[in-house]
């Protein structure tokens, strides 16, 4: 492990919070998660606010550098330690490969969150925190998820990952939401008709880094 703490201000159960946990976790770094109090919502606070001004979770505090948004994160830390871990980021003078990457991010961005977010809001965080699930838009996001996974299908016909023929960023960003999707319906990503999709979930859902960020956010 690399001897620099890094401080993430979040919450246990924020898939956001999770995803820059399992990719500093990839990248073998040491993690030390600063719970926000929820409970008496630290996050709008004017401390918080003046850091996130959406009054959001989580941010990286790196000495006096602060950073707010999952995937910013996520990618500062890839870049940061690019040499440390797994490789998450191709060489970024290779201006075809860095496309690639910003292409499969935008995919699981446009593709995969809205409807993995949705499924997760309505399933799982509405019943938990004292709202009702509402059916209809459950079933709309299961039924865009299966249809936008057919897209998926077609990629992973032709390469291991999103990140190409290894892992990459934009694979461990389906992560958070995708477990929580799993946990609504099991079978989303164990569709006989999408063996390459399934491969891929099977993959990246049982990587060390990912059980480790499941464990240790119980």
């Amino acid at each position: 492990m690399f001897g620099v703490i890094h401080k993430i201000h979040g919450v246990k159960l924020s898939p956001a919070t999770q995803t820059v946990m399992v990719v500093a976790y990839e990248k073998d770094l040491n993690v030390d998660l600063i719970m926000c109090n929820f409970a008496v919502a630290e996050h709008k606070s004017a401390a918080w606010l003046e850091v996130h001004p959406f009054g959001q979770v989580p941010y990286l505090e790196e000495d006096d550098f602060k950073l707010y948004e999952s995937r910013a994160i996520s990618r500062y830390l890839a870049t940061k330690y690019a040499d440390q871990g797994t490789k998450l980021l191709p060489d970024p003078a290779d201006l075809k490969a860095m496309a690639l990457v910003d292409q499969f991010i935008s995919v699981e961005m446009s593709n995969f969150f809205p409807s993995a977010g949705g499924i997760t809001r309505e399933a799982i965080f509405a019943p938990r925190f004292g709202g009702k699930t509402d059916p209809v838009a459950l079933e709309k996001y299961h039924s865009d998820l299966k249809a936008k996974l057919d897209g998926f299908e077609r990629i992973l016909a032709k390469q291991n990952y999103l990140g190409g023929k290894e892992i990459g960023l934009a694979d461990l960003y389906c992560l958070a939401l995708g477990t929580r999707t799993e946990s609504a319906f099991p079978d989303i990503f164990n569709d006989p008709a999408k063996p390459n999709v399934a491969r891929w979930w099977n993959a990246i859902s049982t990587r060390p880094s990912w059980k480790r960020v499941l464990e240790e956010t119980k």
